[in-house]
């Protein structure tokens, strides 16, 4: 890790000293949640703060979207995550001083994520200003099992004499944030969006319902309190409309210790009336009572128990990798274990950059790594998708289309993309969603989920390509006039990711179709509709310059001209804060992967010679001006035999956040490079693809690394696949195993078939099987643009 604070732990994140410089990029990286709610990592006491942050997820605000020449189907309006009430806030004083790190003296101030219990712990040595000393101790989780419930353990200690100490534990609405808005209106609509409809208070518990002023959703939050202390200790609770407050004092002795457990329930509904959000809240403190704060360690230890038995990944010859890929996956999981039909954001629930919005990031990376280590969520996730279904075939009706066009970005379902070249153009989106779909398909079998979301998304899906596209007099089937992943090269004609995705969904809709004929004939597909499809997809046009011998990532794209990258300077990246787009548009400039990408999922489509041309014509071209670039390029460079350069790109997805890279993971977490970690490591060093055409594997180690070995849930059953330099081993657990969530079931003993390189396996269950890895022929690699080269791992 770049910075001197933190140091590196298999199992945990941590921190050893306290600087205020980095404090917001360390909000982001201490952020709990479960895909419910989250909270960034604040102190405790709440000042001082980088960014306040408590999301409900799907709880927003609406905001105007400034247009200097508005169009037809242009959105009205925005939706913007908005910081909901914040029940972390504990505040200290001693002898009248309040416990703040900026005063007195700190001498000691450690804080920990720990993977494998799901806490972030604190501990801390503070001299006030009159010279008392106090020891600080914290524990704060937010339950992966509960869906509403978070709570703190805080604890104070009297260390060099008696001391006054009072604690208050707080609820706060509205609090004050800093500026974030360009645009006066927007900040406008956000500030104070808390209305006051109720707030009571019963003996330790202060319970406060808020409406959300413009989305009219409704929020409600609870707390409540078990103290432990000397006797004498006494508490008193009051509350306010936008302020609720428990207040505990005691005199410590030297060795004493007061000890603080504050529960925390979260709560929200645009449809439910007030007694019912309030009786939500207050219904599940009444549970975590009965569970306790020990219950709830034990739940949360053994919930990410049964995570990392299906999905860690161990390294052998990088603990800054080994360190940061199960940081990945742990807020990964945490981003959509309760997610529950809601949308898991680009930033998860770590920060309230992007609005809070959700894009294609979630489909296309996210769900990679939890379709095989949590797929109950990635079905929450897509079932999410399928509920929107009404506003996405509104927009493409509105759009002059059939099917469902679905949003660039949103929180509820609306289209909030105020660009709509690098927003409604990028139709991609679509076919993201089905190769979801697909995806999860292949590795669970869920035949419910097929019938009751899946068909009819692979449907809609297919509808919207085909009144998108159009047959040109040589019978081939051209989508013209879109934006691909790569952002800037926008309004482009036969974008071949978007081609090859969108032949994928057509197909793939034709044969849902055929196997559920019931469900088909209830969504109105017939025989004639699905021949459509099929012929759309067998007639798709997938350019390609024949001078040069490569695809281009779109019709004409080789022909531009090129990017001055020789006079372009270092602090004119990224780009498109520098340049007009006018001028990106027409250049040969690649934003993000776009065709290495298509190489990546659609590498059905390409022979092993397209694939290397592909990959060393783009390399000298892309800027990488996007965290979701690296990791594709480590998958392809991995696969055409670029090992090191794929190291090097694996370790800029790795510790995007970690290192901030970037220089905005302050706004939040970039949970899209975080899962490309995982993918870089299991579908690049671990050559995984899973098709139609059954599994595959194609592993070699980069030099330096002794042994991967990487866990993937197929069909309830854990694969473990554990690679070293000369030879892999493929293990199938004999019982069945539901993950991190449900019961274990019962299930008979069946074998797995894969490919190993160019040899197929046979695992049975309760078995291993090893086979031998072929060498790479080594060649030179590909050069990037000047100064955009990966730093060297």
């Amino acid at each position: 890790m770049d910075h001197p604070i933190f140091r590196n732990a298999p199992w945990k994140l941590l921190e050893t000293e306290l600087d205020l410089d980095v404090l917001k990029h360390c909000e982001s990286l201490f952020a709990l949640s479960n895909g419910h709610f989250g909270w960034r990592g604040n102190l405790d006491e709440g000042e001082p703060h980088g960014l306040p942050g408590t999301y409900l997820n799907g709880v927003y605000e609406l905001r105007p979207l400034p247009y200097a020449e508005a169009g037809y189907g242009y959105p009205d309006s925005g939706e913007t995550v908005i910081n909901v009430t914040n029940g972390k806030v504990i505040r200290l004083l001693v002898d009248d001083e309040p416990f703040d790190v900026r005063y007195g003296k700190l001498n000691t101030h450690e804080r920990e994520l720990d993977l494998r219990d799901g806490v972030l712990r604190r501990r801390a040595e503070w001299e006030s200003p009159a010279g008392r000393t106090v020891r600080v101790r914290s524990t704060r989780l937010v339950s992966l099992t509960q869906r509403s419930i978070a709570a703190v353990c805080f604890e104070v200690e009297a260390v060099d004499g008696p001391a006054r100490v009072v604690l208050q534990s707080e609820l706060i609405a509205n609090e004050e944030l800093p500026p974030a808005a360009a645009d006066p209106r927007a900040a406008a609509a956000l500030s104070s969006p808390l209305e006051g409809d109720l707030h009571e208070v019963f003996d330790d518990q202060v319970t406060m319902v808020h409406t959300v002023r413009n989305s009219r959703i409704r929020v409600a939050a609870a707390m409540d309190h078990t103290v432990e202390g000397p006797e004498g200790t006494r508490g008193t609770s009051v509350s306010n409309p936008d302020l609720g407050r428990y207040t505990v004092a005691s005199v410590l002795k030297p060795g004493e210790t007061l000890r603080l457990v504050k529960f925390v329930a979260y709560g929200w509904s645009a449809t439910r009336s007030l007694p019912a959000v309030r009786d939500q809240v207050d219904a599940a403190l009444s549970a975590v009572r009965q569970t306790g704060w020990e219950g709830l360690l034990a739940e949360q230890r053994a919930c990410l128990d049964g995570f990392w038995e299906c999905a860690d990944v161990e390294i052998e010859g990088d603990p800054a990798i080994q360190q940061a890929v199960r940081f990945a996956l742990f807020h990964l999981f945490q981003s959509g274990v309760r997610a529950e039909q809601r949308a898991i954001p680009a930033k998860g629930l770590t920060g309230s950059g992007y609005d809070g919005h959700a894009f294609w990031d979630t489909e296309t990376f996210v769900h990679q790594v939890l379709t095989y280590t949590a797929p109950y969520a990635v079905s929450n996730a897509l079932r999410w998708r399928h509920s929107t279904l009404t506003d996405a075939r509104e927009r493409a009706e509105q759009l002059g289309l059939a099917g469902a066009a679905f949003p660039w970005r949103t929180i509820s379902g609306q289209e909030c993309s105020g660009y709509w070249p690098a927003g409604t153009a990028a139709f991609h989106i679509n076919a993201d969603i089905a190769d979801a779909v697909l995806r999860y398909q292949r590795a669970t079998h869920d035949a419910l989920f097929e019938r009751e979301a899946g068909l009819e998304l692979l449907v809609s899906t297919a509808r919207l390509w085909c009144s998108l596209g159009h047959f040109d007099g040589a019978g081939q089937f051209r989508i013209e006039g879109v934006t691909g992943p790569d952002e800037y090269s926008a309004l482009a004609d036969n974008n071949l990711y978007t081609n090859l995705m969108a032949q994928q969904n057509l197909s793939a809709a034709a044969d849902a179709a055929q196997r559920d004929p019931e469900t088909a004939d209830q969504l109105d597909v017939t025989p004639e509709e699905a021949d459509r499809w099929r012929a759309a997809a067998k007639g798709m046009f997938i350019p390609y310059d024949e001078s040069r011998g490569v695809h281009p990532q779109a019709e004409g794209f080789t022909e531009h001209e090129f990017w001055d990258f020789e006079n372009t300077k270092p602090d004119q990246y990224p780009l498109l804060l520098n340049f007009p787009y006018f001028q990106l548009y027409r250049k040969q400039v690649i934003k993000q992967a776009d065709l290495v990408l298509a190489l990546h999922l659609r590498g059905d489509a390409f022979d092993a010679r397209d694939k290397a041309r592909g990959f060393e014509y783009c390399e000298p071209l892309t800027v990488r001006d996007s965290s979701l670039s690296a990791c594709s390029q480590a998958v392809i460079a991995a696969e055409v035999g670029h090992l090191r350069l794929a190291y090097d790109y694996l370790a800029e997805a790795a510790l995007m956040d970690i290192d901030n890279l970037e220089e905005n993971t302050a706004d939040g977490l970039h949970l899209a490079a975080l899962a490309g970690s995982w993918i870089a490591l299991v579908a690049g060093f671990g050559g995984m693809r899973h098709r139609e055409d059954g599994l595959l594997f194609a592993p070699r180690l980069p030099g330096g690394w002794e042994r991967l070995c990487f866990r993937l849930l197929l069909d309830g059953r854990v694969l473990t696949v554990e690679v070293r330099e000369d030879q892999a081993t493929y293990s199938l657990a004999r019982d069945r195993t539901l993950g991190a969530q449900g019961d274990p079931e019962a299930s008979q003993a069946v074998s797995l078939e894969l490919r190993h390189h160019d040899r197929r396996l046979t695992v049975a269950a309760g078995e291993s099987v090893s086979a031998p890895i072929p060498q790479p022929v080594p060649h030179p690699a590909p050069k990037q643009p000047p100064g955009r080269e990966p730093r060297h791992r």
